[in-house]
């Protein structure tokens, strides 16, 4: 069932702060979607460090890191280990049902959980999610399915307003937490 298009301008302060787990793709949500590729098959991905230290930030609060990505990348192994993502999902196209079995794992409710995508392969889980939030630049079903869309683009400091949503609910900001 899709979510109201009338739903993307009502993401209340109560919504974000119900979030305890964020949940994001990878490829297009925390890059812009570019993936450089060597002739010997050496992967590069370039991320934005103004979404890391919205990320870490979270991380401060307690908040369970998360990405679930339909490729199997070592660029992103080690950028979420570097940013201390709690679990790594990679090589599932069915986001949908690997959102649910890790919300059972953490033992929490869908509800509670944000999940944030750019493609038609995003939507089982962003209609699961208690909170779907699409980058600006999704494809169309993905913006449609979505209870909030990021000003920002993917790569480009969409994750990082989503993290600023979730701190301002909790009347915390980056810059409290990042000279703790």
């Amino acid at each position: 069932m899709s979510k109201s298009a009338s739903s993307l301008c009502e993401s209340s302060v109560e919504n974000w702060a119900k979030i305890q787990a964020l949940v994001l793709d990878v490829d297009g949500v925390l890059t812009d979607g570019t993936i450089f590729v060597g002739p010997d098959g050496f992967e590069l991905k370039r991320f934005s460090i103004i979404d890391g230290l919205g990320i870490a930030c979270l991380k401060k609060l307690g908040i369970t890191l998360a990405v679930i990505s339909g490729r199997l990348s070592p660029a992103t192994t080690s950028r979420m280990n570097e940013l201390r993502f709690d679990h790594i999902i990679q090589g599932r196209k069915d986001k949908g049902t690997a959102l649910k079995e890790l919300a059972e794992k953490l033992q929490i409710h869908t509800e509670h959980v944000c999940y944030m995508g750019d493609d038609e392969i995003d939507i089982p889980a962003l209609e699961l999610a208690g909170m779907g939030v699409a980058v600006a630049n999704a494809v169309s079903k993905a913006l449609a399915a979505a209870d909030y869309v990021t000003e920002s683009r993917g790569g480009r400091g969409a994750v990082r307003e989503v993290c600023d949503r979730i701190l301002e609910s909790r009347n915390e900001s980056v810059l409290s937490l990042s000279t703790q």
